[in-house]
């Protein structure tokens, strides 16, 4: 980032305005203000390869909201909610709460921006926590005490890893991560994710885009997705991009080919 740029003095102490976070990029993306000119500088090169809109990038809120009413709806009222973001609309405990008044979430994110937004949010809400943590470290993870005071591990919940494990590289092992948490959730839980999904050559140019100027952002294929979440009960219509995912109107056409919503797929599995 080159010049000074005055939105920026309201960083955060701590904070190096100069280097891009995912939360950051994403909450520019969806239009936000929570974020800074390397952040804006990610969203718009990401633009330049793909027309990504504040109305796609919703998309991916709005498949957060029908998820999470489709897990309280199964009886899940607690979420651990992993590579959260900075709070937006249809946070996941208000749409847990819409449906239970008594769901509790607790948020993690390495991002400590994330912390301070999320604690004004939640100011008052006893049953929502937030966290600032590696979720490569399922251990740590478990061991906060928000997570202990908030999360029964012998109850079913709703593990969350939406748009998180893209941001993993194939020397983190994400298939191996995922287990590591599922091998810890109570029979019943609900496996909840999302993933950049492979569709050359434009994700290539994508990929080439978050890895050089974010640091992260794989596009994986569709099967390698689905690989994710073996051994679980794969809940219907399967592994399908966004909108498709048990859409709140008919999908009365299909996705046209240069559509940005075909480049995200998703999933929820429960472990039996």
């Amino acid at each position: 980032m080159t010049g000074h740029d005055p939105i920026d003095e309201w960083a955060p102490q701590g904070i190096d305005v100069t280097v891009p976070s995912v939360a950051r990029v994403y909450d520019a993306m969806l239009g936000g203000k929570d974020n800074f000119a390397s952040d804006r500088a990610v969203a718009d090169k990401i633009r330049s390869v793909l027309p990504v809109s504040a109305e796609s990038a919703g998309e991916h809120r709005a498949l957060l909201a029908r998820a999470v009413r489709f897990l309280a709806a199964q009886g899940v009222d607690q979420f651990l909610d992993l590579g959260s973001g900075l709070p937006t609309v249809q946070n996941t405990h208000q749409v847990a709460q819409a449906a239970n008044s008594a769901a509790r979430v607790v948020y993690v994110d390495n991002d400590p921006m994330v912390l301070t937004h999320g604690r004004a949010l939640l100011t008052g809400d006893s049953g929502t926590a937030v966290i600032t943590a590696d979720v490569r470290d399922p251990e740590d993870v478990f061991a906060r005490p928000e997570v202990r005071e908030l999360i029964d591990l012998e109850r079913p919940l709703g593990l969350m890893m939406v748009g998180v494990i893209h941001h993993l590289g194939d020397d983190d092992d994400p298939a191996g991560l995922i287990k590591r948490y599922v091998d810890r959730i109570a029979p019943g839980s609900y496996l909840f994710l999302s993933h950049f999904q492979a569709d050359p050559p434009i994700t290539d140019r994508m990929e080439q885009v978050f890895l050089q100027m974010l640091g992260s952002g794989r596009f994986r294929t569709k099967a390698e997705i689905e690989a994710y979440f073996d051994g679980l009960e794969l809940v219907e219509p399967g592994v399908v991009d966004i909108p498709l995912w048990r859409p709140d109107r008919p999908i009365t056409r299909p996705l046209a080919a240069d559509d940005p919503n075909r480049l995200i797929a998703t999933g929820v599995a429960r472990k039996a």
